[in-house]
């Protein structure tokens, strides 16, 4: 059964359109979606295994040029 979470993104000032855009299209990524205020990407992501899912974030996610931080939320059920 897959893992899926919502991932909480924090973005540069200036670069959220950017961020979201390429996060967007990172495999695994089913949804990045732009927020008005606090955080400023909030993208729903689906893994094969939690260990696989903290490898998309950690290796793909935030590694996208602009993300400042990130927050994670399994979801459960």
């Amino acid at each position: 059964m897959a893992t899926s979470a919502y991932v909480f993104v924090y973005a540069t000032p200036g670069r959220v359109e950017a961020v979201a855009r390429a996060i967007a299209r990172v495999r695994g990524v089913k949804s990045a979606h732009m927020c008005w205020g606090r955080p400023d990407v909030i993208a729903f992501v689906e893994a094969p295994s939690p260990r696989a899912l903290g490898q998309l974030v950690l290796r793909r996610v935030q590694r996208v040029r602009g993300v400042e931080a990130t927050d994670t939320r399994i979801v459960i059920g």
